[in-house]
């Protein structure tokens, strides 16, 4: 083999992209990246927000059979008004089958029980207007003596709030 051969074979595999050429392994990622700016005159928003979009899975203790709740904090303001809030609609997991059995979920904001019945006042207009961190809390009610029945329980919580401003 003559070097000029040689030099050919070697110029050719750089090109094409042999294990001393340009063509590289490659790799790439994709994510969402999102931002939510409140207005500074009312908002209620998540104090730690990585976890609002994602499931949040109940933990269960086997031992004492009980099944943890969920408490998150918020940060609230609204500088004209109280804050209301309602839930959308039941609170509840289900097992999702025909014969669904269901645990029904007690929502506190701020220590103030939420229904789909109707908006209640969760942060005064006093508190409301200085700003304040509040605690949602999200406990689960057994339907029986006996306790939670076995299965795979699911659900959505939807709560809506509503800046009240004062009527003259």
């Amino acid at each position: 083999m003559t070097d000029k051969l040689r030099w050919a074979i070697a110029l050719g595999s750089l090109l094409l992209g042999g294990p001393t050429g340009w063509a590289q392994e490659r790799v790439e990622h994709t994510f969402e990246v999102s931002v939510s700016i409140p207005t500074p005159s009312f908002y209620v928003i998540p104090a730690d927000p990585n976890w609002i979009h994602r499931e949040q899975q109940l933990a269960w203790n086997p031992v004492t059979s009980q099944l943890a709740g969920l408490r998150k904090f918020f940060d609230v303001r609204h500088d004209a008004g109280a804050i209301e809030a309602k839930l959308d609609s039941p609170a509840y997991l289900s097992t999702g089958v025909a014969d669904a059995q269901v645990i029904p979920l007690t929502v506190m904001f701020n220590n103030v029980q939420l229904t789909h019945l109707g908006p209640v006042e969760v942060i005064s207009q006093v508190e409301a207007a200085a700003g304040k961190r509040v605690l949602l809390d999200i406990t689960a009610q057994p339907l029986t003596e006996a306790g939670y029945r076995p299965g795979s329980y699911y659900g959505s919580v939807n709560i809506m709030f509503n800046a009240v401003v004062p009527t003259p």
